[in-house]
């Protein structure tokens, strides 16, 4: 496989000549790009980049990557064709960790840094998870708890074959959710956005609102209505919100 066809993998494009800023977007766990198909049609002045993790999707033959900074590495290398014009990242759950920690790995090697970074449904990275890792679980207690989050589809739980294409891509991805130590030293330059749920149990707007001593630029905290995925109930505020903030 050639450089051009590894860097192509991580990045389902959506072009858009007339966009000023690149949006690279970074599912939740054991989400993939696909989430991301319909953004493009509501973010009309920007040009939507979705990140594709091994795993899924097109790279469902793939190895899930459970370590974050290998896997925040090879991702910084995917998108390295991507820097030539401005571009900020937006990271769900999961995805706002690996944004977040993307920005640093950016700015330790020199690389253009993002306009904004843009973090949804995830607490700040200093503060401890209010439950217990769930990785590690036999397989009927995982389920149980990946079906308190309301994101995983009923098809999943209910096919034996479907749970286990996917089990290794969920254990991956909370294993790095459930182990994640923050890593930060100084606060970026870029301003940060934060955005959550009114209704979600496992992040409160406090929580969120701890994302502002990560930046020496502007902190902004929007609300909606809805539990841990209203990005998927309040898609269409959402993006107005994303829209308005680039």
């Amino acid at each position: 496989m050639t450089q051009s066809h590894r860097n192509q993998k991580w990045i389902r494009r959506y072009p858009n000549p007339e966009a000023g800023v690149r949006l690279f977007c970074l599912p939740f766990a054991g989400g993939s790009a696909v989430v991301f198909h319909p953004w493009p049609a509501g973010l009309p002045s920007l040009e939507v980049c979705a990140v594709e993790l091994p795993g899924r999707g097109s790279r469902f033959s793939e190895r899930p990557m459970s370590d974050l900074k290998r896997l925040v590495a090879a991702l910084a290398t995917g998108i390295m064709p991507y820097l030539d014009k401005p571009y900020a990242l937006f990271g769900y759950s999961l995805g706002a960790v690996i944004a977040f920690e993307l920005a640093q790995h950016l700015r330790h090697h020199a690389l253009p840094a993002p306009v904004q970074l843009l973090v949804a449904a995830r607490r700040a990275p200093h503060l401890a998870d209010i439950r217990p890792p769930i990785y590690n679980l036999p397989e009927a207690q995982f389920l149980r708890e990946i079906h308190k989050y309301n994101g995983t589809p009923m098809t999943v739980f209910q096919d034996p074959d479907l749970r286990a294409l996917f089990l290794p891509v969920l254990r991956a991805d909370f294993q790095i959710t459930d182990t994640y130590i923050c890593s930060a030293d100084d606060p970026l330059d870029c301003p940060i956005t934060a955005f959550g749920g009114l209704q979600d149990e496992t992040v409160s707007q406090q929580a969120l609102g701890e994302w502002g001593q990560y930046t020496r630029s502007h902190f902004a905290l929007h609300m909606f209505e809805g539990d841990h995925f209203f990005l998927k109930s309040q898609q269409r505020s959402l993006l107005a919100a994303i829209e308005a903030n680039l």
